[in-house]
């Protein structure tokens, strides 16, 4: 090859080199944006969308406007193997046929109000019963329920706005209650999920995600090492709802100051599993601070959650019992999963005791939670 033909032959070389550069960066510019792809068509005919983020080092996040459902997580295991550490479908008609608030939003008030009822000002507010007399989890047909706008962010975030109108009278509450929920995926395999809301009419709220967690991925949680930051919790009656008291986890089955397996005492509660609100030290705080840490032995991830809430319900999947069969074709046992719900407290309307979840006009709710995934 003469020099011409060298000179020629390396410019081309070059010239595909530069051309792989930008495709590789494209590629990667593509991955770090949000997927969005269909998932299926409410009886309306309305087009419910999927939406996957990806970070840098292999977590999978899939959230579908519908409910803002997380249908799976998959986050690497201490050898590298990524697994499914939420429970979910992995087809939208599974949803629809109902669940267990299976990684969804509650709201427009997450948890319980007692008797379905609330006052504000002087009036009483009567909501859906849909827990025997009692309110959960925004009621009938919830923000879990809802077909939810939704935007991709745009300068390499990661991330996805969801933006839902709930108009007033909704469920029983007042006023038109307009929420923005935030989910970002940054790099070092964390979830962050921000609430921000405004309202025209003074009324309340209570969101959060209700995702199930089993780190394992399979069987149950009972094996798996769980620590709360909370001194207290609040007692509750016969029907799950707040006696008002905030009393000392000290000497109970409750105490998770320091690391206990979560089946360790599980017995003793009661409810043939945890279903609790705990008392967060430090209150309602203006940015997130660990909550909880939990970690299963045998595949060594790790997942702490931090919150600005001044609350989290652990929940042990009581009410599961293996007849629910989900993403890859997993049984789903009872205890076949932990929630950690970060909240305000249950009935806090009826509790004047509590932390405040009124909303007034003119103000702004905001809220924010992070999940963090890593390895022991």
């Amino acid at each position: 090859m003469g020099r011409a033909g060298l000179t020629a032959f390396i410019a081309s070389v070059m010239l595909f080199a530069s051309a792989g550069a930008r495709a590789a960066a494209a590629d990667n510019s593509s991955m770090k944006s949000p997927q969005v792809t269909n998932f299926g068509k409410l009886p309306d005919g309305s087009a419910v969308h999927l939406y996957t983020m990806r970070s840098a080092h292999g977590m999978v996040v899939k959230v579908t406007n519908y409910g803002l459902i997380i249908t799976e997580i998959l986050v690497p295991d201490e050898t590298g193997k990524a697994g499914d550490v939420v429970l979910g479908f992995d087809n939208f008609d599974r949803y629809l046929k109902g669940h267990p608030f299976f990684g969804a939003i509650a709201g427009r008030y997450a948890n319980r109000i007692a008797n379905a009822k609330f006052s504000l000002d002087g009036k009483e507010y009567t909501l859906a019963a849909n827990n025997g007399k009692n309110h959960l989890h925004g009621g009938k047909v919830g923000f879990d329920k809802k077909l939810w706008a939704a935007k991709v962010l745009d300068g390499g975030e990661n991330a996805v706005e969801f933006t839902y109108t709930s108009k007033d009278g909704e469920e029983g509450y007042p006023g038109n209650l307009t929420l923005t929920v935030r989910y970002t995926l940054t790099d070092d395999n964390t979830l962050r999920i921000d609430y921000s809301a405004t309202t025209d009419k003074k009324t309340v709220i209570n969101v959060t995600n209700h995702s199930y967690f089993n780190l394992a991925g399979s069987g149950t949680v009972l094996y798996h090492d769980l620590e709360i930051e909370a001194d207290q919790y609040t007692p509750v009656d016969s029907e799950l709802i707040p006696t008002g008291e905030i009393a000392t986890v000290k000497g109970t089955p409750l105490d998770f100051t320091t690391p206990h397996k979560i089946g360790e005492r599980i017995e003793q509660t009661g409810l043939g599993g945890y279903d609790h609100n705990f008392v967060l030290r430090g209150g309602i705080t203006n940015k997130p601070r660990l909550a909880a840490r939990a970690l299963d032995p045998k595949s060594g991830r790790v997942m702490e959650v931090f919150t600005t809430e001044p609350g989290v319900q652990l929940y042990t999947a009581i009410g599961l019992d293996g007849s629910i069969v989900g993403v890859g074709g997993v049984h789903y046992p009872k205890s076949g999963a932990f929630c950690l719900e970060t909240q305000h407290f249950p009935d806090s309307p009826n509790k004047p005791n509590f932390p405040s979840v009124v909303l007034e006009p003119g103000k702004k709710f905001h809220s924010a939670t992070a999940f963090k995934f890593s390895t022991k």
